[in-house]
């Protein structure tokens, strides 16, 4: 069964810059639109950016113009540049396919936990 491991995360200031890494263990990303969550404590797991199969890219508006995704040159990869990390940011960030109803496909993660400091 294919696995995530999401990691990159941890403790910046705010203003900071971090990148997160989504590795599969098999070649599957690049055939389903890959999705950025994070939850943030005591709140919702929620989508901050997507990457579609043909390299289209949606973002939250939380998050647009400072989170950037990507996908590696492997097929197996995801990629999160953050910029101009906010606290507001601080969160355990999670990486998942997504199917056509839009809902995770994959067993989740154990995430990247990012912190920033003010």
């Amino acid at each position: 069964q294919v696995q995530l491991v999401e990691s990159g995360g941890g403790l910046v200031q705010a203003g900071g810059s971090l990148r997160l890494s989504c590795a599969a263990s098999g070649s599957i990303l690049s055939v389903y639109r890959m999705v950025w969550y994070r939850q943030a404590p005591q709140k919702p797991r929620v989508s901050v950016a997507s990457i579609f199969s043909d390299g289209t890219t949606r973002y939250d508006d939380s998050v647009k113009g400072r989170f950037t995704i990507s996908r590696g040159d492997a097929s197996n990869t995801v990629y999160l540049q953050m910029n101009s990390l906010k606290p507001e940011d601080t969160a355990v960030y999670f990486c998942n396919a997504v199917g056509r109803n839009s809902m995770p496909i994959l067993p989740w993660g154990q995430g990247t936990r990012v912190t920033v400091s003010s």
